[in-house]
């Protein structure tokens, strides 16, 4: 009789080494920082994590927790650490800057932020060259809606559903997913339109089939839910807290047909598929061969500074000067120091053709793991903007939801960080530092597949 030889499991790919070492954490502990928490900040903010992780060192693509343990970081602080913690060049910047003048407001001049928006501008298509700071991703939103209303004279505003802008009350407004948004009046006037994404679509066909579908819905929600007219339809290229989901690449080119005929202007929301994530562009909507009348942004560009904007064409922002308009910390000199340097970072680095190809290996590898993890329904994404999406049958699609979150603690218990989306909260959101290494790629490919073994099997 012939005897079988026990299977031994496959050796476990390392994490890479470091020359970095952390310094010794002598603050509070974890459970004080809990404590404090618990009793001092409001109980909506929440944590991740079960237990929950504390964070007090980063560089680069690793984070260290107070014990010195280190983590690879797949999350980027929610896809805001574009050229990785701690950045030597980033960080000397700011600290020259902020050793000279730390605050200054618009009324004077200052050099960074006229040189931010110029060097902006060298990043945008032809027309689109004038920017406006604000701190954050729902106030940029927020002032590309107000700034279509104004220069169309319209109200309507058009946004997808799935969508996240802010949770401002009118960034609140474009939002679209019942989880964000609380019960209390917000703008009424936004409509929101079938999401383009193939995966969970109403529509059927190929993905370029769907997106035309999905672009004539715009039109029908244009003709029977507004005046005829509208003042603006917004959008991710990639859909961030909605899961990491778009359309087909023809999907923007058509809206954006009709939502012009219908008086309207396109804003693209770069805030997290911005400044070369997505790998092929260093924007978004190139991807999609169409230039928008607003390109709001955040996150990247400041690489954990409060910086966010919108760029638009002069014509549109001169409507902003009907009344007075200002931003006490617009513009604040050590977030547009930091501004100019992850600009400089991510060309010096080369970070968008890392971004290109080591997402692509990721992905790849996702991929690959799919075909032995039924639990896996879809793999998306470009560059390092990723998805993974986990259900319990692939025929019926049911959200894995409390899978998603095993498999996010078990990864977090094996060294790598990653994050969760979707309406149901059952996908992996994969947007890591865009300074990862293949080396860090497989060992968190390594790391995904025993997480889906253990939730498979247990």
């Amino acid at each position: 009789m012939t005897t079988m030889a026990p299977q031994t499991a496959a050796p476990r790919v390392e994490m890479p080494p470091t020359e970095h070492r952390p310094r010794p954490y002598n603050g509070p502990s974890r459970d004080e920082v809990l404590a404090m928490r618990r009793q001092y900040m409001n109980p909506a903010i929440f944590t991740i994590y079960r237990d929950p992780l504390m964070i007090v060192e980063g560089h680069m693509q690793y984070l260290w927790d107070e014990t010195g343990r280190r983590y690879l970081d797949l999350f980027a602080g929610i896809a805001t650490v574009s050229c990785g913690h701690a950045h030597p060049t980033i960080v000397k910047r700011m600290q020259e800057q902020l050793s000279t003048l730390p605050h200054g407001t618009t009324i004077y001049l200052h050099p960074n932020v006229a040189q931010l928006a110029k060097t902006l501008a060298a990043k945008m298509p032809p027309g689109l060259d004038v920017t406006y700071f604000t701190n954050s991703g729902s106030e940029a939103n927020d002032l590309a809606i107000q700034m279509a209303r104004l220069a169309t004279g319209n109200t309507d505003v058009i946004a997808l559903r799935n969508a996240y802008h802010g949770g401002s009350p009118t960034a609140m407004g474009l939002t679209s997913h019942h989880t964000w948004k609380y019960p209390m009046g917000g703008d009424g006037r936004v409509h929101h339109a079938v999401n383009p994404d193939p995966y969970r679509s109403p529509f059927t066909g190929t993905p370029e089939e769907i997106a035309t579908k999905s672009a004539e819905d715009v039109r029908d929600l244009i003709r029977y839910s507004t005046p005829g007219r509208v003042a603006a339809f917004i959008c991710e290229p990639i859909q961030g807290v909605g899961g990491v989901t778009a359309g087909a690449r023809n999907y923007l080119s058509e809206v954006y047909g009709i939502v012009r005929a219908h008086g309207g202007l396109c804003i693209a929301d770069e805030v997290q598929t911005g400044f070369g994530r997505t790998g092929e562009h260093y924007w978004g909507f190139q991807n999609s061969g169409v230039t928008p009348d607003f390109v709001t942004m955040a996150k990247g560009i400041g690489n954990g500074a409060p910086l966010a904007a919108v760029t638009t064409r002069m014509e549109i922002a001169k409507a902003l000067t009907q009344r007075i308009h200002f931003n006490t910390y617009a513009g604040n000199p050590v977030s547009t120091a930091a501004g100019l340097a992850v600009l400089d970072v991510i060309d010096a680095e080369g970070l968008q053709e890392n971004a290109r190809v080591v997402g692509g290996r990721l992905k790849a590898g996702l991929e690959r793991l799919a075909r032995s993890h039924t639990l896996v329904g879809d793999v998306r994404g470009m560059g390092l903007m990723l998805g993974v999406e986990l259900v319990r049958d692939r025929a019926t699609k049911e959200p894995a939801k409390g899978e998603t979150l095993d498999v996010l603690e078990a990864a977090r218990e094996a060294g790598v960080l990653i994050g969760k989306g979707g309406l149901e909260g059952n996908v992996l959101r994969i947007k890591p530092p865009m300074c990862i290494t293949k080396g860090d790629v497989d060992f968190a490919l390594d790391v995904f597949d025993r997480a889906l073994t253990s939730v498979r099997r247990g």
